[in-house]
C-alpha cells in the first residue's frame, strides 16, 4: 500500500511539473503583456513569443545572425529588479553566441537604434536559474545598438 501512495505521490508531482512546462509560454506572454499595459509602451509582437519597442530606429546598417554587434544594455526582470547592465561604451560579442531573444531583436534595430526587447522565458535561459535570474524568467532589456560590424 505503501508503494502505491508513493508511486501516485510520484505520478502526480511529475504531472504537476510537465503542466507547469506546458503552459510557460501563456505564463511569460500574460507577464509580458501587462508589463506592456502598465508601463503603456507601444510594443510589437515577432510572432515567437518577442515583443518590442523601438524608440529610435537608428541609422545605417541592420545585423544579422553572422554579425559581431557593440550593444549599451540594462536587463531586469518584470519586477524591476536590474541583473545586469553594460558600461556606457557598450559590449561586443558575435549574435550568434547570445540567447534566442537578442538573436531574435537586435536585427530588429539598425546602428544606433534604441529600444526594449520583452524576452519570454524560453528565448531567454528557460527552467535554468542563471546567475540572479530565476527559472522561467521574461527578461527586459532596454538596449541601444552601438556599432554593427
Amino acid at each position: 500500500m505503501k508503494n502505491i501512495a508513493l508511486c501516485l505521490t510520484v505520478f502526480v508531482l511529475l504531472s504537476c511539473k510537465q503542466k507547469n512546462s506546458v503552459n510557460q509560454p501563456a505564463k511569460d506572454e500574460q507577464i509580458i503583456t501587462q508589463y506592456i499595459a502598465d508601463n503603456k509602451l507601444d510594443a510589437k509582437a515577432t510572432g515567437t513569443g518577442l515583443y518590442y519597442v523601438i524608440t529610435n530606429a537608428g541609422i545605417g546598417s541592420q545585423p544579422n545572425i553572422n554579425s559581431n554587434v557593440t550593444v549599451k544594455y540594462k536587463g531586469y526582470l518584470s519586477n524591476g529588479s536590474v541583473f545586469d547592465q553594460s558600461a556606457n561604451n557598450g559590449i561586443s560579442f558575435s549574435l550568434a553566441s547570445v540567447i534566442k531573444g537578442w538573436q531574435q531583436g537586435i536585427p530588429l534595430f539598425k546602428k544606433g537604434g534604441k529600444g526594449i526587447l520583452l524576452i519570454p522565458s524560453e528565448l531567454g535561459y528557460g527552467n535554468v536559474s542563471q546567475g540572479a535570474i530565476p527559472e522561467n524568467s521574461v527578461l527586459i532589456f532596454d538596449i541601444e545598438l552601438i556599432d554593427v560590424k
